[in-house]
C-alpha cells in the first residue's frame, strides 16, 4: 500500500505538466518567461486552495537548480526564519541560490514579514509566498513592492477532469471509474485539484467499481470554497449585489444560492438587501425598502432553511425593480456640502423661539404652523443658499 497521498504522487514536476493555468503558463506568459530568462524573482502566488501554488514554487526551484526551503507560516516561528537565513548564507558562499517558499504567508504578522525584508533586498533569499487571501491587505507593502503577484486561478471543471483522468491512468484504474463518477468528482471539487484527487483516492478504496453513489459517499456534502472573512465572502456578496443592480435575476439567485449553501449568515444577506433597496432602487420603487425590511425580520423569526425562500423572494423582487440612485447621489452630495460648511449657522428665522428674547432677536420670524407652509427663500445657511443638491442629481 502506497502511503504517499495520491495528490502528492500526481504533483507535476514541470511547467508543461501543469493543467489549467493558461493565464500564467505558456508562450509569453509570466512563469514561462521567468524560467526562460533564468533569473528567479520574488513572487506571491494568490489563489484558492488546491490550485497548484506549492507545486509551481517547487517547479521553479527545480528549474533554477536552487536550494528549496519550504515553511508554513502556520507553524514557523522566528527560529525557523533565522535557520533559513543561515542556510542561505552557506548557499551564497557555494554560489547556490536559495528559494524560500512560505505557505500561507498571510499568517505571518508584520514583524515576521519584516524579518525577511533585508535578505530579500540583498538577494540572499528569493521569496515565493502563497496565500489564499488578498495580498494587498495581508502582505506588508515593502515586501509586496519587491514581489510580483501572480494570480493562480481555481481550476475549471474540464481541467479537474483532466487531472482525474491522469490519476486514474497512473493508478491503472480506468476500468474501475465510470465517466459519470469522474464528472461528479470534478463538479464537487470546487476547482480544487487536491480535493478532487483526495475524493478519488477514497472512492477507489471504498469500492471495486466507482460510480456516482460511491463518489457521493467519498466526498460527503461539499461546501463551496468560501471563507466568511476572506475574499470569496466579499467577492460573492459583491457579485450578488451587482447582479441585482443589473436586473439579472438568474445570476442574483445563483449567487444567493452559493452563499446559502456555504453557510453564510442569512441576516448578513438580508441586511445587504435592505441597503440595496434604498441605495439602488430608492424612489423608483418605494415599496422595496419595506419589502427588504420585512425580509430581514422574517429571516430573524423563521430561521434556516426556510429563510432561503424569503431571501429568494426579496432578491427576485429587487432585481426586477426599476432602479434609481437619485436619493443616494443626493445624500452623498449633501454630506459633501455639509462637511465643507459645517460651521455655518442655521438661519435665524429657521430656529426655535421658546423665549421672548429669542423672538425679539428674530428667531422663527415669519414661520406659521400650517401644513405645507413655505417661505419664498432658501432654507439653507446664507453662505450656501444657492447650492443645489437634489436638482443636480438624476
Amino acid at each position: 500500500m502506497n502511503r504517499v497521498p495520491l495528490a502528492e504522487r500526481m504533483r507535476p514536476t514541470k511547467l508543461s505538466e501543469v493543467v489549467g493555468q493558461d493565464e500564467i503558463i505558456g508562450e509569453g506568459k509570466i512563469l514561462t518567461e521567468i524560467v526562460r530568462k533564468g533569473e528567479p524573482v520574488n513572487l506571491i502566488f494568490w489563489g484558492p486552495p488546491g490550485t497548484g501554488k506549492t507545486t509551481l514554487a517547487r517547479i521553479l526551484a527545480r528549474e533554477f537548480e536552487a536550494d528549496f526551503v519550504e515553511i508554513s507560516a502556520v507553524t514557523a516561528g522566528k527560529k525557523n526564519v533565522e535557520e533559513v537565513v543561515e542556510r542561505a548564507k552557506l548557499n551564497w558562499n557555494l554560489k547556490t541560490r536559495t528559494i524560500l517558499f512560505v505557505d500561507e504567508i498571510h499568517r505571518f504578522n508584520k514583524a515576521q514579514q519584516d524579518a525577511f525584508l533585508p535578505h530579500v533586498e540583498s538577494g540572499l533569499i528569493t521569496l515565493i509566498g502563497a496565500t489564499t487571501e488578498n495580498p494587498s491587505f495581508e502582505v506588508i507593502s515593502p515586501l509586496l513592492s519587491r514581489s510580483r503577484v501572480v494570480v493562480v486561478s481555481a481550476l475549471s471543471k474540464d481541467a479537474i477532469i483532466e487531472v482525474l483522468k491522469r490519476a486514474i491512468k497512473a493508478e491503472k484504474a480506468s476500468k474501475r471509474v465510470s465517466k459519470k463518477a469522474i464528472d461528479l468528482l470534478a463538479e464537487l471539487s470546487g476547482g480544487d485539484a487536491r480535493a478532487a484527487l483526495g475524493d478519488l483516492e477514497l472512492a477507489l478504496s471504498l469500492a471495486s467499481k466507482v460510480d456516482e453513489k460511491v463518489v457521493e459517499e467519498a466526498a460527503g456534502k461539499k461546501m463551496p470554497g468560501y471563507d466568511k472573512k476572506g475574499d470569496n465572502h466579499y467577492d460573492t456578496i459583491s457579485a450578488f449585489i451587482k447582479s441585482m443592480r443589473g436586473s439579472d435575476v438568474d445570476a442574483a439567485l445563483y449567487y444567493l444560492a452559493r452563499m446559502v449553501e456555504a453557510g453564510e449568515d442569512p441576516k448578513f444577506i438580508a441586511r445587504r438587501m435592505v441597503i440595496f433597496a434604498s441605495e439602488d432602487i430608492g424612489l423608483a420603487g418605494n415599496g422595496a425598502l419595506s419589502l427588504a425590511t420585512a425580509c430581514f425580520q422574517a429571516v430573524e423569526r423563521v430561521g434556516m432553511p426556510e429563510s432561503g425562500l424569503m431571501l429568494a423572494h426579496c432578491a427576485v423582487a429587487l432585481a426586477l425593480s426599476k432602479k434609481s440612485r437619485q436619493t443616494t447621489d443626493a445624500w452623498y452630495k449633501a454630506l459633501e456640502v455639509a462637511r465643507k460648511s459645517r460651521g455655518e449657522p442655521v438661519p435665524t428665522w429657521l430656529r426655535n423661539a421658546p423665549t421672548k428674547l429669542m423672538k425679539d432677536l428674530g428667531y422663527g420670524k415669519g414661520q406659521k404652523w400650517e401644513a405645507g407652509f413655505h417661505l419664498d427663500k432658501s432654507y439653507l445657511p446664507e453662505s450656501i443658499k444657492d447650492v443645489e443638491i437634489w436638482k443636480t442629481t438624476k
